[in-house]
């Protein structure tokens, strides 16, 4: 009965590391689905107010230890990714996920905030915490930006194609968008012009909105409509991003919209490395 007794004793320990394990798991995907919630607003931060921006891409290998001391070049590279810019944010007090919400908010909005970075991973040791913000090196290879355009617009039309729920908005399947080269143009203009002045934002240095570049490149249209993306080095990244965030997606499902013309741009030297633009319209 003794040996009995202890085999039970350890079978209840295990199963409270295992409900605790995932208590730990859960608060930490709450984390980052309060960043997302967040980023996905206009917030004040800094004296400055932020664009909507899409949402980070939970990624396990920036979920680095909350108590360690840790080098994050030399842990990137340990755990294989690509790093081009990574930053972490180390909380010690937070309870809860949104207890280190509110201190993230109140501390460190400016690195969530921060449109560069992409990808996020979070992990939570009692109440340490440690969130890594990080962007990779572009890794696909990209066609040429009228070929990802295409593309893009492809991708568009099969999320258009199926009921979805944007946020609290809901909304029918939409018609498929159709290629417009005018609107191409001008993605591609905005596109290079974020890329070669290192900012993003729907207005441009000359402070043009996406209506006014429309005009200016030649389209007639009754409606323009505008999504932006920067750091996603594939089309499905891209589409993934706007789908999760309830303004893109609205957006993208608004069934007035009729035509399309989308781009991108590289430019190395900038701090997202590339620059998204698909215009929207309705002639």
């Amino acid at each position: 009965m003794r040996v009995l007794s202890s085999v039970l004793r350890l079978a209840t320990l295990s199963l409270g590391l295992l409900f605790a394990a995932k208590a730990l798991a859960a608060d930490e995907k709450q984390l980052i689905d309060s960043i997302n919630d967040y980023r996905s607003q206009v917030q004040r931060c800094g004296g400055e107010v932020s664009a909507e921006l899409p949402p980070l891409a939970g990624d396990p290998r920036l979920a680095l230890s909350a108590t360690s001391v840790v080098n994050l070049q030399q842990a990137m590279v340990a755990a294989n990714y690509p790093m081009k810019n990574v930053q972490a944010i180390s909380l010690s007090g937070p309870r809860d996920a949104a207890s280190a919400m509110k201190a993230i908010q109140e501390s460190f909005c400016q690195i969530v905030l921060d449109p560069q970075f992409v990808d996020v991973g979070v992990s939570r040791q009692d109440r340490e915490w440690r969130i890594v913000l990080a962007r990779p090196l572009l890794s696909a290879r990209l066609g040429d930006w009228q070929a990802e355009g295409q593309k893009l617009l492809a991708e568009l039309n099969v999320a258009r194609g199926r009921p979805r729920q944007c946020g609290t908005q809901s909304f029918a399947a939409a018609t498929p968008l159709t290629w417009n080269a005018i609107l191409a143009t001008a993605a591609e203009t905005h596109s290079r012009s974020m890329a070669n002045n290192n900012y993003f934002d729907h207005k441009d240095r000359d402070g043009r909105t996406p209506g006014d570049r429309a005009e200016l490149a030649g389209y007639s249209g009754q409606l323009i409509g505008e999504n932006i993306a920067a750091g996603q080095d594939t089309v499905r990244k891209v589409v993934d991003g706007w789908v999760a965030s309830p303004g893109h997606c609205a957006n993208l499902m608004n069934p007035q919209y009729q035509e399309l013309g989308a781009a991108y741009a590289v430019d190395p030297k900038s701090d997202s490395g590339i620059y998204w633009t698909a215009m929207f319209g309705t002639p």
